[in-house]
């Protein structure tokens, strides 16, 4: 699950990011963008989704007005996901960024799940606002399909981070997770995240992570990640 318009790693890297479009205007332009990432885990929201490496990879149309619509996919460990090996994320939205620096990013997203032996698949709205290095937004689960109970709608998460970008190549990132549940009978829990990237010209970035959530039995965990955009 990425995050739309903040970066091409997306769940596997917080570091990486770009937020905010161009100002639309009557002559806008589309554009068609690839990506694909390797990395040793893919994290999401504080927990392991392969407890292993993680190949992913999405392709996105982006319009000079704003809006775009897009895929994403990842590998999963089955374990995780009733027998499920991939994820695929569809998702469209509206980008901008306004005069004065304040930008923002509105949209829905998918997450199937296509070969799970349970219907586990849900939808979000997101929206996030982004000034400068600053970012923060909520996203709010927004159909009841799922059989999984933790997925039901109204379940919310809320984030706030910033991006440092320094010595032309390299940028540091933290994040700040929290995710409740509509469910009482699930706990809601808070997850960082922090990252370092190392930006080339020619092969795409490099980066190093560090995760934790405040569950029981979780220690902080380490991964490495490289991203490439076409």
């Amino acid at each position: 699950m990425k995050k739309f318009k903040r970066s091409i790693l997306a769940s596997a890297v917080l570091a990486m990011s770009g937020t905010g479009a161009m100002l639309a205007t009557s002559t806008a332009a589309a554009e068609f963008s690839g990506n694909i990432t390797i990395a040793s885990d893919y994290e999401l929201r504080g927990f392991s989704q392969t407890n292993g490496a993680a190949i992913q990879g999405g392709f996105d149309y982006e319009h000079g007005s704003g809006f775009y619509v897009g895929t994403w996919a990842s590998n999963l460990d089955p374990d995780l996901y009733a027998g499920g090996t991939y994820e695929l994320d569809l998702y469209a939205g509206f980008a901008d960024e306004l005069a004065n620096g304040l930008g923002y990013d509105v949209g829905y997203v998918y997450y199937f799940y296509p070969d799970s032996d349970l219907d586990i698949g849900f939808a979000e709205i997101y929206g996030e606002l982004s000034y400068d290095m600053f970012y923060g937004g909520v996203k709010v689960i927004v159909n009841e399909e799922s059989d999984a109970a933790p997925f039901e709608s109204g379940s919310a998460y809320y984030y706030a981070g910033l991006d440092v970008p320094f010595a032309d190549v390299y940028s540091a990132g933290f994040m700040v997770g929290h995710q409740t549940f509509d469910d009482s009978a699930v706990d809601s829990y808070t997850h960082y995240h922090a990252g370092l990237s190392r930006h080339t010209d020619s092969m795409g970035t490099f980066s190093m992570n560090l995760a934790y959530a405040d569950e029981d039995g979780e220690d902080v965990r380490a991964y490495v990640a490289w991203s490439l955009g076409f």
